[in-house]
């Protein structure tokens, strides 16, 4: 029977100053915990350096996956509990973490769904999907999906969690907007070199160049309901549509450009 002391939190970080905090304190639970950082010129250090938990390691950034595999080698815990700097993990989540714990599988990849807070108001919906966040070490192996890092599945089950993470950014708009740009470039090329029988339905949509951007808006603020959220998820609503516009407009670029 594992529990929470078999779990290291294990964070990566570039300039996370303005979250890391929050953070840390939902999981302060841990006795150890992995900072792997990607050469932060802000306070991140000094943040991770108030846990005696944290162990805060740097590493010159080259992509998403191999930094996270790079980070798996440091952990010396049997569970590894994978986490962004924006996450919070509730009291509730740390509960169902230590209850799941209990009758763990080391075959099996935990998920958990997300909700989005933003200026303090947790939205009604978020677009995020769920992610495979508490898994056993052994044998773990990222892949690069995309702009990020995704834990490769190959013999290992899948279950939900049903407590759901809370993501709660509150970087400068301006690091947001530079991200989207980095992110839609990576996401242009998975989805050119993806077959288009092997992409779910809103890749589909985005691999038109046209359709995502025209159905992402209404569908956020009405379908989804995010209206009903005021100016935070009128924020969200805008953010997603810029964020399907401009990776519209490199998938349009690419298209062009074929001979």
């Amino acid at each position: 029977m594992a529990a929470l002391s078999d779990i290291t939190p294990f964070i990566l970080t570039y300039n996370e100053e303005p979250n890391l905090q929050r953070c840390l304190e939902s999981v302060a639970w841990a006795s150890q915990i992995l900072v792997l950082d990607s050469g932060s010129t802000d306070a991140t250090d000094a943040i991770a350096a108030r846990y005696p938990q944290v162990e805060f390691v740097e590493r010159p950034f080259d992509c998403h996956s191999a930094q996270a595999n790079f980070g798996l080698e440091l952990i010396t815990t049997p569970w590894v509990l994978s986490l962004d700097a924006d996450y919070v993990i509730s009291p509730e989540l740390r509960e169902e973490i230590a209850a799941t714990m209990q009758t763990a599988d080391p075959a099996t990849v935990y998920f958990a769904p997300f909700k989005f807070r933003v200026s303090g108001k947790v939205l009604r919906t978020c677009f995020m999907p769920p992610r495979g966040i508490l898994y056993a070490r052994a044998g773990a192996v990222y892949d690069q999906d995309g702009h990020t890092q995704r834990l490769s599945l190959a013999g290992r089950r899948t279950a939900m969690l049903t407590n759901p993470i809370i993501h709660d950014d509150r970087k400068p708009l301006t690091r947001w907007l530079e991200s989207q740009r980095k992110y839609a470039v990576l996401e242009a090329e998975k989805l050119a070199a993806t077959p288009k029988s092997e992409l779910n339905l809103p890749d589909k949509l985005r691999a038109t160049g046209w359709a995502a951007p025209v159905a992402i808006f209404p569908y956020a603020l009405v379908v989804r309901g995010l209206f009903l959220d005021g100016l935070p998820g009128l924020l969200y609503a805008v953010e997603r549509l810029y964020a399907e516009v401009i990776l519209a407009l490199h998938v349009l670029h690419r298209k062009m450009s074929k001979p």
